[in-house]
This record gives structure tokens, C-alpha cells and sequence, in this order.
């Protein structure tokens, strides 16, 4: 997601084979719109070099302490008081120890000391040096200390071995990042949402869909856990992954889906219908292929349920959102199907504009009218619909 207002971050790398994560980590986070100032120490040098780094963030990289390039000769108060945050990604081991004690003997660790800014550490080393009594009373200390820690991840090793310590990938520190940086407007509220199309089985191999790929639902579920939501997504068929902290519920069908949403509704502050759910489903599913034998194949097709409608109509209703994918006359159909649905808030869409693209033009319809946003990419548009969403509840 790109944040709105340019956020400049250090980027703290020590020595250990992740460092090599750092290079896409940088690319990612440069891509986002994010100003990154890389600090290495001495020892991640010999893992990856300063110019790889400076080619990624467009800036020099700080190694020495003695720095002449920064005019009053204090890199470690300049480039720490320059930051909205510093993030050290890997952290190995040794630099672990190093902050629980507050030593400050280079220039990583001493910006570290000396910073007026949140610290976030990605810890990375191998599994028995995570596991180490030492490390976790380390570990413990530093979350004492309102430092954040970020991972680590399970999987294989450099090492060959399999467990804890694996530094986070590069998506996934981002996805944290941005999360550390977004406004919690939707701290404590419980939001669940339907994202993807679902499949009404015809037969064991054939099915109605439709070309929903899941990603405004996403989208908003990465940018509501980003506010500081208890997110739950129930998911239709999608091929992406979920997002970091978001509990995703599998639902192909639309009555799983019905199901899984009726399940879970209770309590929950917030409902986004995201999901494009099949209308219509066969009457009668063959639990056999069926064979290619008439000129012509009848479907008798049942309704689905109405989900949206549905949760809506309940006694304690959360704040119910709608979307509306239409493909001629967008605001009439769309102020109609909110009205119908009896719900404050729908999003309305063209399906040949946004249904399966990266970016889309969408309309925000409630009582007080049309609110257009500019056509932009899906997890900003996210960002600006949960804003809206938290403006109206909060009125």
C-alpha cells in the first residue's frame, strides 16, 4: 500500500546470511513510497555489499560511525532523528544482546541507543540460537522495552535445519511495516469480510462462477488489520494469500459462505460483502460427470441466499457495507440495491473497469450521496473506504 504522506525509515542490516532478504525488502518498501536510509554493520558487509543497497534505496549507505559525510560529525543523532522509525532487518543474535544491554560501539547500535523513534527488530539466526535461554531472556527484555519484534519465521535454515528463526520474507516485513505506520482509526473493532467468487457445482468437474479474483476483499482485509482491526476473512476462490493477521475462513460455495458468515457475525463491529457470491446455484448437483450426449443441457437453478441482506436484517446488525459490480447505469443500480438492502454504505463499481485489474474506479454511496474516489490501485482504495467506514461510525 502506498501511504499518503512520504515516511522515511532507517533500514539497520547486521551480519547473517538473511541479509540478502534486505535487497527485496528495500525494493519493496522504495516501491511504497517509503524514504529508506540503509545503516550496515561492518559484518553485514561481508554478506551483501553498501552498493547494492544504495543502488535499491537511491541513498549512501552508513557504515562507520566517523562518518565525514554528515556536517556536525554525529551520524548516530542525524540519521536516527531524520526517521519515523528504524527497523533492523536481520538482527542477528550478537546485535540482540547488544541492544538488551545498551552497548553502542558502532554506528547501528548506537542510533539504535540514541533514537527518539520506534525500533522494530526482525530477528534472524539459526534455531537453536533463537531457542537459547539467553536469546529469548533477550528477547523478553527488549519487548519490556517497547521495542517491537517481527517474526521470526519457521522453515528451513541456511544451516539445513528446520525451525524458529528464519528471518521474515521481504512481503511480509512490509505488510508490518505498513501496519506500524498506519493510524489505528479502527483499533478494537471486530470487522469480517466475504472476499473471491464462489462455485455452485454443477457436476464433480464443472461449476458457475464467475471472473472475481478476490482482490479489493483482500485488500481491505491487509488495510483493516493495518488500523488495528480483528479481522476475519471468509474466503471465496481466491489464489492469493492472506494477509499477515487476518484469520481467513474457506468458503467455495454460496451456502459455505452463508454459513460461515452466520457463524461469525455475532459481535463483530463491521461487515464488508465483498465477495462475489453466485446468484443462482443448481437445483439438483449431479454426483456424477455428466456425459456429452443431447444437443442441448437444462439447469434448474435455485436462488441463493442473500448474505448481505441477511446480516443486515439482524437484530444487533454491525455497520454493513455492500458492493455493487455493475455493468451499465452504476450509481442508479448501486442507490437501488442500498436502499433495497437497507443498508448505509454501499461501493459501487463497473465490472469491466475493475473485476480481476490491479486498480479501479469506485463510488462511495450513502445518505449523504455519491463520493467518488480517483481511480487508483486496490489496497489504496482500501485505505480510503476503511477511512470513510471509520468516519461514519464514529459520527
Amino acid at each position: 500500500m502506498h501511504l499518503k504522506q512520504n515516511k522515511h525509515l532507517v533500514l539497520g542490516i547486521t551480519g547473517g546470511i538473511a541479509a540478502y532478504k534486505a535487497a527485496e525488502l528495500v525494493r519493496l518498501l522504495v516501491k511504497a513510497g517509503i524514504d529508506v536510509q540503509v545503516v550496515m554493520t561492518t559484518a553485514a558487509c561481508q554478506f551483501i555489499t553498501p552498493i547494492t543497497m544504495q543502488a535499491l534505496s537511491g541513498k549512501p549507505v552508513f557504515i562507520d560511525m566517523w562518518d565525514n559525510s554528515i556536517s556536525n560529525g554525529m551520524p548516530h543523532i542525524e540519521l536516527s532523528r531524520m526517521a519515523d522509525a528504524i527497523l533492523v532487518a536481520p538482527a542477528s543474535a550478537d546485535f540482540i544482546a547488544k541492544l538488551m544491554h545498551g552497548r553502542a560501539d558502532d554506528l547501528l547500535s548506537t542510533l539504535c541507543l540514541a533514537r527518539d523513534c520506534p525500533l522494530l527488530i526482525a530477528p534472524a539466526m539459526n534455531k537453536q540460537m533463537w531457542e537459547n535461554p539467553a536469546t529469548q531472556r533477550n528477547i523478553a527484555q527488549l519487548k519490556a522495552d517497547n521495542i517491537s519484534i517481527l517474526g521470526p519465521g519457521s522453515g528451513e535454515q541456511a544451516c539445513g535445519e528446520i525451525g524458529l528463526g528464519r528471518m521474515l520474507e521481504a512481503e511480509d516485513l512490509l505488510a508490518l511495516v505498513n501496519a506500524h505506520f498506519t493510524p489505528k482509526l479502527l483499533a478494537g473493532k471486530r470487522v469480517l469480510i466475504t472476499a473471491g467468487a464462489t462455485l455452485e457445482m454443477i457436476d464433480p468437474v464443472r461449476a458457475i462462477t464467475n471472473l472475481s479474483s478476490g482482490k479489493m476483499g483482500y485488500a481491505i482485509a491487509q488495510a483493516a488489520v493495518d488500523m488495528g482491526a480483528e479481522v476475519t476473512l471468509v474466503s471465496g476462490a481466491s489464489t492469493l494469500s492472506t494477509p499477515t493477521g487476518v484469520a481467513n475462513i474457506k468458503a467455495d460455495s454460496a451456502n459455505a459462505m452463508y454459513n460461515a458468515v452466520m457463524n461469525n457475525i455475532i459481535k463483530q463491529d463491521i461487515f464488508i460483502a465483498v465477495a462475489a457470491v453466485v446468484d443462482y446455484s443448481p437445483a439438483d448437483q449431479s454426483t456424477q460427470k455428466i456425459k456429452k450426449s443431447e444437443a442441448s443441457l437444462t439447469l434448474h437453478l435455485r436462488r441463493n441466499k442473500d448474505i448481505l441482506a441477511e446480516v443486515a436484517s439482524l437484530p444487533d446488525a454491525p455497520f454493513c457495507v455492500g458492493f455493487a459490480a455493475e455493468s451499465e447505469h452504476l450509481i442508479e443500480h448501486a442507490s437501488q440495491k442500498r436502499l433495497a438492502k437497507k443498508i448505509p454504505l454501499i461501493v459501487a463499481n463497473l465490472v469491466c473497469e475493475s473485476m480481476g485489474k490491479d486498480e479501479a474506479n469506485i463510488t462511495l454511496l450513502d445518505d449523504t450521496g455519491a463520493h467518488p474516489l480517483a481511480r487508483a490501485d486496490k489496497a489504496m482504495l482500501a485505505h480510503e473506504l476503511l477511512v470513510h467506514i471509520s468516519n461514519m461510525i464514529t459520527q
